[in-house]
Formats: structure tokens, sequence, C-alpha cells
């Protein structure tokens, strides 16, 4: 977008980066705008009640004036005079608590639409944005970066309206008493100025720093904690956390390093305004006008005890600020994750005639400069079986989920039942394909939730004659609840006849299959191989083959080497070119993989 207000000397030349700066606050305003009438509301109470909290001080000085008169007090004058003081403590009490109120609802209403949207815009992404986006990024997004929203949302507007509000206004007064008193109550406050803009020196690109290494720690957790199981049963248990150890060591050094400096500055610029240092300052200065015969005694004790207010209020408009801050790159993120581009939707889809698939010239890259597939096409007919072979690298993965959308293809077409993949609406194409990957994700919750995944209105029935087809059956009725576990702990070949389960209850006519038995325990493997046999039937299936032993009897074998097709056939008449398949089948028998 084009800048319509140029300043002088500004470079406005189109290829000019964004102002980061200026890209966090324009997230944090766009993230708050739909709460932002209840803040503003918020913050015109707490106004109102910062103002009522110096009503005590001005009811003190009367109260001083009274007793010092030299005669006996008014008792009613006095008396009006508490009551005041009650007043102006229980308006300013009443009228924060509502303030907050009011804020921390909306702050619940916020945090509510923001995850909402958050899930909405994970469910609409393209399948393959996940692979590249860690799973501690995501979460740091949506679930700590939020909640890095809520003081700023629940507490920062009101808190800081009467930080400011509350000093001003009580300068306002001694102003109007003597404006000596003013300056006397803000005597400190130029040498903490100082101070504090010396700690803030580089503060942007240390809180970058700063928000890197967390998400570097959260990344290692979530793949030390994802990947445990395996690591340690090839006993590499020790070594697989030095990767979380080594991030949490860089984060530690960096911070020390920041920190250590500040902390005697800090120390220093904390006491300048601390309440002992600014009374005295304050009792020192009074004393001194009091004897010149500037202010009267009445007008010097309220200086001090204004003064007094000015410490809490010059903290929390400092630790404000810093949350301010927090709040402002947080929001630069999740904003970052609502503008993810979305899968697009067609708007008129269309919806296949049958199940078979179609790969017409596809290409595909990436990084849109480096082709990783060129010109690929092959058919796969209704009930057949077609295996992708290659070395790694060669593009087999990539190939297999352009068909459910992983991404989109930037060259070519693939269709099913004669329709454009991306002609079809998302929902209504998880209906035509599923796919069973090597990794099985399940969910928290029930075995019979995980199996339900793709179909939620599945009858238990329904459920149980998936899981006994999928040969996993037996094993959940020895779970203590059966289908009704929780997280319920299986092996990696259970765990694969959960989601083949899933996958024959989806029903789905055309499956993505990256090979199951990859990582099934041996006692499983064969288990493993009866469910799929039992899904592949009447269906149209890809197959991401790694062991060759198990395709060898498939409908046709494609052999991608450099993101090309170098050979396709049946097994025999593949090993009776003697090419590229023979090779590979020839390393298979000589290392049994």
């Amino acid at each position: 977008m084009t800048a319509t207000v140029v300043e002088p000397d500004t470079d406005t030349r189109p290829g000019k980066p964004p102002d980061p700066e200026e890209q966090t606050k324009s997230a944090l305003e766009q993230l708050r705008r739909p709460v932002v009438w209840r803040t503003r509301l918020a913050m015109a109470l707490a106004a109102m009640g910062a103002l009522a909290s110096l009503v005590p001080f001005v009811a003190l000085a009367e109260l001083g004036s009274l007793l010092l008169t030299g005669g006996p007090p008014d008792r009613a004058a006095v008396i009006t005079v508490a009551w005041l003081v009650v007043l102006g403590l229980g308006a300013r009490g009443l009228l924060m608590g509502v303030a907050l109120t009011i804020t921390h609802l909306a702050d619940v209403d916020l945090q509510a639409t923001l995850r909402r949207r958050i899930t909405r815009k994970l469910g609409r992404v393209p399948l393959g944005w996940f692979s590249e986006n860690s799973s501690g990024a995501v979460r740091k997004a949506a679930q700590n970066d939020i909640a890095d929203l809520h003081h700023l949302v629940a507490h920062h507007s009101v808190e800081m309206t009467a930080a400011l509000v509350l000093p001003l206004g009580g300068l306002g007064y001694l102003v109007w008493l003597d404006w000596r008193l003013a300056l006397l109550a803000i005597g400190t406050l130029p040498l903490y100025a100082g101070a504090y803009a010396w700690m803030m020196r580089g503060y942007k690109e240390k809180a970058a720093r700063l928000n890197e290494a967390m998400v570097r720690i959260s990344s290692a957790v979530v793949e030390f904690v994802t990947g445990i199981a395996v690591v340690k049963t090839f006993g590499r248990a020790k070594r697989a956390h030095e990767t979380y150890a080594r991030a949490a060591g860089e984060f530690g050094r960096f911070y020390a390093d920041w920190v250590r400096p500040l902390l005697k500055v800090e120390a220093i610029s904390a006491m300048l305004i601390s309440a002992p240092v600014v009374g005295l300052v304050s009792l020192f200065g009074v004393l001194w006008f009091v004897d010149s015969g500037w202010v009267t005694p009445v007008a010097a004790m309220t200086g001090v005890l204004v003064a007094m207010v000015i410490p809490t209020t010059v903290t929390a408009l400092g630790f404000g600020a810093e949350h301010r801050r927090a709040a402002a790159s947080a929001a630069a993120r999740v904003q970052a994750l609502l503008d993810t581009p979305e899968l697009p939707v067609a708007d008129n889809p269309r919806r296949p005639v049958d199940h078979e698939v179609e790969f017409d010239g596809v290409s595909f890259s990436y990084d849109g400069e480096n082709d990783v597939l060129r010109e690929v096409s092959l058919r796969l007919r209704p009930g057949t079986v077609t295996a992708l072979v290659g070395s790694s690298g060669a593009g087999k993965s990539t190939l297999a989920t352009l068909l459910p959308r992983f991404f989109d293809v930037t060259g070519g077409a693939v269709r099913i039942g004669g329709v454009d993949v991306r002609e079809i609406a998302p929902d209504e194409l998880y209906r035509w394909v599923g796919f069973v990957l090597q990794d099985v994700a399940l969910v928290h919750g029930s075995v019979a939730d995980n199996i339900r995944l793709g179909r939620p209105e599945a009858t238990h029935d329904e459920v149980v004659a998936a899981a006994t087809a999928a040969r996993i059956h037996d094993r959940v009725t020895e779970l203590p609840d059966g289908y009704a576990t929780v997280d319920a702990k299986l092996s990696g070949g259970e765990a694969q006849r959960v989601a083949i389960a899933r996958a024959l209850l989806a029903d789905t006519p055309i499956l993505v299959l990256d090979e199951a038995t990859a990582h099934a325990d041996p006692e499983s493997e064969a288990a493993v191989q009866d469910a799929l046999s039992e899904l592949a039937r009447g269906r149209t299936l890809l197959v991401i083959a790694h062991r060759l032993s198990t395709v060898t009897s498939v409908d046709q074998i494609i052999v991608l080497d450099g993101g090309s097709i170098a050979e396709r056939g049946t097994h025999t008449e593949l090993l009776a070119r003697n090419g590229g398949y023979a090779r590979l089948w020839a390393n298979h028998e000589e290392t049994g993989r």
C-alpha cells in the first residue's frame, strides 16, 4: 500500500521495505479493533477514577487549614472533609473496578475470537504449510503470544490511563497552589529518564533475538518429546536433548550478557524515583519554601503528599511500556499467522465423476525458482495400485502430496475423475482422497475418537468394524477402558493400525500411502500388511515405496529420478530392462532395505 502522506526527506520508493515497528503497531491495532470501544469506555472510567483519587489530597489540605486556624475547628466542616476523603477513595475503587471488569471481559472475548480465527486459519491453509512451520512456532503464536496480549487488553489501557491522569492532575493542582511545588515534585525525574533511555538502547534488536531464542527452545522441546520413543530405541537419548540444551544455553548466555550491565543502572534509576528519596527531596524542598515564605505549611504538606504519588505512577508507566512492546511483538506474530495465505477455493466447485487420477505434465517448485518435479505425467486407474520409487530426494513424497493438495502444482494439473483438484472444494476433496503416512498423528482423545476423526458421525459398531478390519480390535479390547481409553499407550505398529482403521472408516476411494510398515515393530508388520490389503481393496492407491519388496505385485511402478519419470512398468518388466529400477532392486537385495 502506498503512503498517502509523504514526510520531507523520506524515501518513498516502491521498493522500500516496510518499517517493522510500524508493522507491529498496525498488527496490534488491528487485533484490538473488536474490543476498542470497550477499551475506550474503560479508559474514560479509569481517568475519572484517577481524578477521584486526588480528592483525598485536596480534602487533607482543607483539613490542615481547618486544624491550623488557631481556634476550635468547625466540627461539621471536619466531618464533611472526612466524608470527602471516603467518597474520593470509594469512587476511585468503584470506577477502577468497573473499568478493569470491562477490560477483562473484553480480553476473554478477544482471546476466544483470536483462537477461533487461528483454528479456522489452520484449517484452511495448505497441509504442506505444516511441514514448513515448526509446531513450536505455531504453538507459541496460538497460545503464548495470545496470552501476551492479556496484560495489554485487560490491564494496560486502564492502568496507563490512571498512571498518566493521576500525576498530571496532581501536578496541575500543585501548579495552582504554587508552581515551585510542581517542579519540586518532579525534580528527580530527569535523572531517571536519562538512566532509562540508556538502558533501552538497542532494545528492539535484543527483543527480536530473545523471541527467536524462545522459538528455538519451543521447537527443540517439541522435537525432543515427539522423537523420544525412537531415539531411546536406538540408545540415543543422551544426545537427543543436545538441540534443546544448546538452545537453552545460547538463550541463557545471551540474556545474561544483556541484563548484567543493566542491573547497577537499574538499581540507581529505581532509587531515584523511590518513595523515600522523592519524599526526602520534597521534604527538604518544602522546608526551604516555607522558611522563605513562598508557600504555607498546608500547601507544603500537600506538595509532599502529591510528590509521593509520582514513584508509583512512573513505575507503572515503565512496566506498561514494556508490556506494550511485548504485546506488539506478539500481535505481529499472531497477525502473521492470520495472514498466512489460505488454500484457494474455486468459486464454482466441481465434483469428480469417478476415482481415476491423472497427473498431467505436473511441475512443482517450493521456492518458485527451482523445480522439484518436471513434466510428470501418469494415470492411476480405479482399483489399481501405483508405487512411486526412487532415491532420496527424487520427488516421491512431493508428487504424492500434490494429490490431496498439500501444495498446488506450479505447472500442469492433477485431476480426479477429470476434474482439476483445484476446482474441488477442500471438504469434498478429502471425501475422495485419504492418506496414511509413516508418522502417525493420534490426537488427544479416546481410541474411538481417533478412529472417528474422518467420520465423526460414525456409530460404535462402524468403529469396531473398521478396527477389526485393520487388525487392531483385539488390542483395543485389552486397554483399560477399551475404545473409550484416552491417550492409549500404543506401539508404532498399533498406532499405524489405528490410522488404517481411521482411513477405512473414512472410506475414501483414493488413498495416498506413505509406506506404513517403515516404522512398524516386527511383531506388528504382518498385521499392518494384512490391514493394508484390506484397505487397498477396490481403491485407487498411490504408494510411496521405501522398501521395494512391498511393491513387487503392484499394477505399475513409477521410477522417479531428479523430479522426472525415468521408468514405468511392473516389477518384472522393469527388472528385464536392467535400468535404474534394476539397480535399486539389486541394492535392496544386498542391504535388505
